[in-house]
């Protein structure tokens, strides 16, 4: 089953939130309704997919999950979106 990395977007914190699912598009109502009671995300509920990334199983989308958070940039989830082939580069280093 394939898996996905969310990347988040709260206008009211202007801050990004960075994770992993299944099913994206759910995760982010979930995350909206407060289901994750002590989660970072719980402090609004306007959150809304900025980007996600597709790969083939978990253990990929933990490895790229990670990654993204060790840069601790705003700038390079820009970045990300701005120049697809970064992305690619991501997935091709799990493969």
């Amino acid at each position: 089953m394939n898996h996905f990395v969310n990347i988040l977007f709260s206008q009211s914190l202007n801050k990004f939130y960075v994770g992993e699912s299944t099913f994206p598009f759910e995760r982010v109502k979930e995350h909206n309704t407060g289901k994750y009671g002590k989660s970072f995300t719980k402090q609004v509920n306007d959150w809304e997919i900025n980007l996600f990334i597709e790969l083939e199983n978990r253990n990929q989308a933990l490895i790229i999950e990670k990654k993204i958070k060790s840069m601790k940039s705003s700038k390079y989830i820009e970045n990300l979106k701005k120049y697809p082939e970064m992305i690619e580069k991501l997935i091709v280093s799990v493969k």
